[in-house]
């Protein structure tokens, strides 16, 4: 039976929220399987069980107690003996709530998407707290960023934070710091180029930025993942500037991390 999601997020209370357009009704007994790609552990969610709703094939299914880990896991559903791995047409991306959702403090974060080859699957991170990269560039001899505190729990509204941003390389260790703006959930930050040279003269290295704000305990590491783009080491290259003839970029780690690349 061709079975194709017409519709998929995962909602803000961590619901799977699932359309599915079918040719005929699902089966007793049907299941949801979610597994995993890398370990192929399964999760089954038998459809009409509490926290599992279907009516005209539309279903949600509360995430939290099935107890998933990090990983993505893919999307199948079991009638029987037959199983059949879902098919998505929606994209399952909308930046405005990934934005919405990053605003509560979480421990894992669920996301749905559509695969490359067209097929529903969840990705699962950890949830730490973090600066969420929007906007970064060189210009005037700075390095400036702006982006949205994620999973932090501060509110998005239009009170001021203290804090701080800093740079930190090792081999040799060097560090260096300034004032951020941070104001509800939203942040900007800027460095002189000339001071980030200056600290390490000759030396070339990769420093790494991270934000401290007052009222969240753990300095929060500068990254840029919720969007749709993973691999931005790969995919996204900026120019390089010439500061005193030294050539000097920001880039992105493996795990989509930012860091500030001096020299090579």
């Amino acid at each position: 039976m061709p079975v194709v999601v017409s519709d998929a997020e995962v909602t803000l209370a961590d619901v799977l929220s699932l359309r599915l357009a079918v040719d005929e009704p699902l089966a007793d007994g049907a299941e949801l399987v979610l597994r995993n790609r890398a370990t192929s552990a399964e999760s089954r969610v038998p459809l009409g069980r509490p926290g599992a709703e279907v009516r005209d094939a539309a279903l949600a299914v509360s995430l939290a107690p099935l107890e998933l880990g990090p990983g993505r896991w893919d999307t199948y559903l079991q009638q029987g003996t037959s199983r059949t791995r879902l098919r998505s047409v929606d994209p399952g991306f909308s930046l405005d709530h990934l934005e919405a959702y990053a605003l509560s403090r979480r421990t894992l974060a669920y996301r749905a998407y559509r695969t490359r080859n067209g097929f529903l699957a969840l990705k699962i991170d950890d949830a730490r707290p973090a600066a969420e990269v929007r906007s970064v560039w060189f210009r005037e001899g700075r390095f400036e960023v702006t982006g949205l505190l994620a999973f932090t729990g501060l509110e998005d509204d239009e009170a001021r934070h203290e804090a701080r941003l800093t740079l930190n390389r090792n081999r040799p260790d060097a560090e260096l710091s300034s004032a951020a703006t941070v104001q509800g959930v939203r942040f900007h930050a800027a460095l002189s180029l000339c001071d980030v040279i200056e600290a390490a003269p000759g030396q070339t290295g990769t420093w790494e930025p991270s934000l401290q704000v007052r009222g969240v305990s753990t300095p929060l590491r500068l990254g840029s993942r919720l969007d749709d783009v993973d691999g931005k080491r790969r995919r996204l290259h900026y120019p390089a500037a010439q500061i005193d003839g030294v050539p000097i970029r920001p880039c992105y780690t493996a795990d989509d991390e930012l860091r500030i690349e001096v020299g090579g």
